[in-house]
């Protein structure tokens, strides 16, 4: 009973936190994935970051379509493809459509840890092939495309009283023209025949919906397999024709594609020759026996003829 005795709680330790959550780290060296933090923090739909994070650990080409995804989720399509929108939309996911050596179009999907970054400089030399980089925006502007001093760094600038050579103008106007996609024609000058082609293959398919620019854009790729002497219903089920189940994204491509390559003309059909028919001769009566008979220029019948020859008996 000597001892002194305290009721006040222990006092905790300096370094641990009096509220919220504590970590116990553990020190991985194999099978763990390196997330930042702003993925890993991003507020909004927990399902988006956890479909980035299982995204991140996968191998390179491991198929991630929403078919995959819902299989390892319990999430459905709807929530899955949202997330992927939202990643696609803030700059980690990328899905490309490529066309491979053998002309067959297949929609590659690239994902960065960091929006818009750039691959290791040093990568594993036995590992895959780096992603190209992201796609520069179609239009720019002069002023967003250079920014003072950029061409300093990277060119000596043009002394005074020198100016713009022609090698130097030409790749510009190049570059202009191939940046500016060509503008279809009008609806009101497309060929009415290919019109009604296209617009009447939602009959047959409910997905091919097009709009009034993408037909103008296949009109004239119509035309030119209705002058080759193909029929309007051959060209539908050309067109119609093993088209994909999933059908996610605008008809007007697979289209396009499949009216890339214009048929041959079919040659024209040889009409039977028609033997020549006889001369048919006016009836006329014989002199001599006023008979019946049909001559070009005799007067008497051929037993009248034959008569008037025999030698007369006497």
């Amino acid at each position: 009973m000597a001892d002194p005795q305290s009721n006040a709680p222990l006092r905790a330790d300096a370094g641990a936190p009096t509220s919220g959550v504590i970590h116990v780290r553990t020190r991985l060296t194999a099978d763990f994935t390196v997330i930042s933090n702003a993925l890993a923090q991003r507020r909004g739909s927990a399902v988006t970051v956890g479909v980035a994070a299982y995204i991140s650990s996968l191998p390179s080409g491991t198929c991630v379509s929403i078919a995959a995804l819902c299989e390892h989720f319990d999430e459905g399509e709807i929530l899955i493809s949202r997330a992927l929108r939202e990643l696609e939309a803030a700059g980690y996911l990328e899905r490309r459509r490529e066309r491979t050596p053998t002309g067959q179009v297949r929609t590659r999907t690239y994902f960065y840890d960091v929006p818009g970054g750039e691959p290791d400089p040093d990568p594993d030399p036995n590992g895959p092939p780096n992603p190209p980089g992201p796609r520069r925006p179609r239009k720019q502007s002069a002023t967003a495309t250079l920014a003072p001093g950029a061409v300093r760094d990277t060119e000596e600038a043009p002394a005074p009283g020198q100016g713009t050579t022609g090698e130097t103008a030409e790749p510009e106007a190049q570059a202009e023209t191939e940046s500016k996609p060509e503008a279809p024609a009008p609806l009101a000058d497309a060929d009415p025949r290919a019109i009604a082609v296209l617009a009447g293959l939602r009959r047959v398919d409910p997905r091919l919906v097009l709009s009034e620019r993408e037909a103008a854009r296949l009109a004239p790729a119509v035309t030119r397999w209705l002058g080759a002497g193909l029929l309007p219903t051959q060209i539908t089920d050309h067109l119609t024709a093993r088209l994909p189940a999933d059908l996610l994204v605008r008809p007007v491509g697979i289209l396009a594609y499949r009216l890339k390559e214009t048929p041959l003309t079919a040659p024209a059909t040889k009409t039977p020759e028609t033997p020549e028919r006889p001369v048919v001769l006016d009836m006329r009566n014989c002199d001599g026996c006023d008979r019946g008979f049909r001559s070009a220029g005799h007067s008497h019948c051929r037993d009248c003829r034959s008569r008037d020859q025999l030698p007369p008996t006497g």
